[in-house]
């Protein structure tokens, strides 16, 4: 079986768009807007931050 790993860079971008669908997020849930964006957005959010909190990150040496 392989190993799955995240670089530091794959893991950064993951954590960036985390952090704006959380935001997007908060900006509907705050205008309550549409539930498939909450769902959208959240889902998204929640799927990134596992993956983060699961997958483990490579490291050098």
């Amino acid at each position: 079986m392989t190993e799955f790993v995240l670089t530091p860079a794959t893991a950064t971008v993951i954590f960036v768009l985390s952090c704006l669908c959380g935001y997007r997020y908060r900006r509907v849930w705050k205008a309550e807007g549409p539930r498939w964006q909450l769902w959208l957005f959240g889902g998204l959010t929640a799927l990134g931050l596992a993956v983060l909190g699961f997958v483990p990150l490579e490291v050098a040496g």
